[in-house]
């Protein structure tokens, strides 16, 4: 399991582990494993050019020591100094290294490095760049060569992911001594490229993570497994309502994440035209034509999806109220969503509540601004915990789940192509799914997102190895080859 952690956390870890090393002992520590990183980026070391744009921090520091020992190996390092003051110890081994420090113009010692160390702000940095960071930042992101972040892209809140303003984009972002929570999650995610996480000593002095991201070995030890006694019941009965007369698509897709996550029996009720459909698709599922509100006519489950599809009427009002007043675990998207952020008060009830909104539904259920959400997920998603009472996963770029007093989990799966019609649905079946196994709610939802993300990988990969258009069916066919795998 990846953890993260806020700035604060991080910098009371570093004074704590400082007080019992020599002074300097730290950065040193940072700028060898920077350096390290950096050599290996370049085709060759020797007569390369490096700039580092340097700030008044401590990772400007770290960047002046990294340069020096890329210098001692043969680098040409120029240094751009921007900050009201500077490390004079890193200054001082850069010079006697024989790399040098350049005022102007800066802009051409950008454009012609093949590698360009942002050092402008480190952690602790918080709103938008001031001038010269701001031009600096921007010269970075455009430069055409590669651009290296220390420990945190240069205007990317390192606690929140946040970006306000022009920021650095770098294609690596080398962090020292444990991952910041800004790194995980968008905005600031799409500023990081790959992240190499240099070890300085600091996992001794760091408190218990608020935020975490699953590895494919954490989902494999979750995921249920069929034994030589299972049968269909024993693995999982889930029941879903989707779709209507004109959204039938929503309740195929529906019922096909979970068909091809692997569950028992799926028993699916809906409109007459929404269950032609999934006859036609899913021949494998229990349907009936749901004639009013009742659900009791469905059979037993061991847990509900309902709202895919589903319309925000009278009917659908009744069905969401019908299904959250069961016993048993629910997963509520989509439609039923809107449907609760009407009246909260059906979400009072003992079993598990998985919600699943994208950052519109989560406005509408929390009153925010869309926007506001999506600068600040983690914050947001805590929110939605506290005031609901459910476990929430959070679409979008960045998918995070939250429960109560739990680590909030960052999914680190997915592509840029899953932003396409009807991926949520299939969303909301595996989700179903690993839910009537007998997951938590919050396993559920994690690992939901978790295999979603890994199959939309794999149905966008073609035989080039790159990525392109996927359908939402494509990522429920490719679940049983992601699940195999792992």
């Amino acid at each position: 399991m990846r953890t993260a952690y806020t700035s604060d956390q991080i910098r009371t870890a570093e004074r704590a582990l400082m007080a019992l090393l020599p002074d300097g002992t730290l950065m040193r520590r940072a700028a060898t494993g920077l350096s390290v990183v950096c050599a290996g980026l370049l085709p060759g070391v020797y007569g390369s050019r490096v700039a580092l744009l340097v700030g008044s921090g401590d990772n400007g520091g770290d960047a002046l020591y990294a340069g020096a020992l890329l210098a001692r190996r043969g680098a040409r390092v120029e240094a751009v100094l921007a900050g009201s003051r500077t490390h004079q110890a890193g200054l001082e081994a850069l010079r006697e290294a024989g790399g040098r420090t350049v005022e102007a113009p800066w802009p051409d010692v950008v454009r012609r490095a093949d590698l360009v160390v942002d050092g402008l702000v480190g952690i602790g940095g918080a709103g938008e760049l001031r001038e010269p960071y701001r031009r600096l930042a921007v010269a970075a992101s455009e430069a055409s060569g590669l651009v290296v972040a220390v420990d945190v892209p240069s205007g990317v809140d390192a606690s929140t992911g946040r970006v306000e303003g022009p920021a650095v984009r770098a294609q690596v972002t080398v962090t020292f001594g444990a991952c910041k929570n800004g790194l995980l999650v968008d905005p600031g995610r799409s500023y990081c490229g790959r992240v190499e996480l240099v070890d300085i000593g600091l996992g001794p002095y760091l408190p218990d993570p608020d935020v975490v991201s699953l590895t494919d070995e954490d989902v494999a030890d979750l995921l249920p497994r069929p034994g030589a006694e299972s049968d269909k019941y024993r693995r999982g009965v889930i029941g879903i309502i989707a779709g209507s007369e004109r959204f039938t698509g929503a309740a195929v897709l529906s019922v096909g994440g979970a068909v091809r996550a692997g569950a028992g029996l799926v028993r699916f009720a809906g409109a007459k035209a929404a269950v032609g459909q999934v006859r036609a698709h899913w021949p494998e599922a229990i349907t009936t034509v749901l004639d009013g509100p009742s659900v009791a006519d469905v059979g037993r489950v061991q847990a509900w999806v309902i709202g895919p599809g589903l319309g925000t009427g009278e009917e659908a009002r009744e069905l969401v109220r019908a299904v959250l007043a069961t016993d048993v675990p629910v997963l509520v998207d989509a439609d039923g969503l809107t449907v609760l952020a009407g009246d909260r008060s059906m979400l009072r009830r003992s079993a598990p509540t998985v919600l699943t909104p994208h950052a519109g539904e989560l406005s509408r259920l929390l009153d925010v601004p869309r926007d506001r959400i999506e600068a600040a997920r983690i914050a947001h998603v805590r929110r939605a915990v506290t005031e609901l009472g459910a476990i929430v996963l959070l679409k979008g770029s960045t998918t995070v789940v939250a429960q109560e007093d739990r680590p909030v989990r960052v999914n680190a799966t997915g592509t840029s192509w899953l932003a396409t019609g009807g991926t949520g649905d299939v969303l909301s079946g595996i989700g179903g799914t690993l839910l009537s196994a007998g997951l938590s709610g919050y396993d559920a939802a994690s690992c939901a997102a978790h295999l979603h993300g890994l199959a939309a990988r794999l149905a966008s990969t073609g035989n080039s190895g790159g990525q392109g258009p996927i359908a939402a069916m494509d990522v429920a066919r490719a679940l049983p080859q992601v699940i195999q795998s792992l």
